[in-house]
């Protein structure tokens, strides 16, 4: 699936992050492409939710109606992939590799 969002463009935040963590994984990954989480956390909480199908892209944003839990996946410059989920109560998001879900 392209990186591009394939709804309307999006401004500002549409939900809270909550407290947001990241595990060594995640780190590691971000550290190794010398990138920042931030470019990637900006690009979910605008509901850019990154590489998924149609239909994940959908159940997306139907959590954000719902209050369910959101998915978002981005592959980084060395081609590893990394998810970014927010809790259904939006009390916190996590920066993870897909082994350590």
């Amino acid at each position: 699936m392209p990186a591009s969002e394939p709804g309307p463009r999006r401004e500002g935040p549409l939900f809270p992050l909550g407290q947001t963590v990241a595990t060594p994984g995640a780190l590691g990954a971000l550290g190794q492409a010398g990138e920042s989480p931030l470019g990637y956390l900006a690009r979910h909480v605008r509901g850019d939710w990154g590489d998924v199908d149609t239909q994940d892209w959908q159940a997306n944003d139907d959590a954000l109606r719902d209050g369910d839990r959101l998915l978002s996946a981005y592959t980084l410059s060395t081609q590893e992939r990394m998810w970014i989920i927010t809790e259904a109560d939006r009390s916190y998001t996590t920066l993870l590799l897909p082994e350590e879900y």
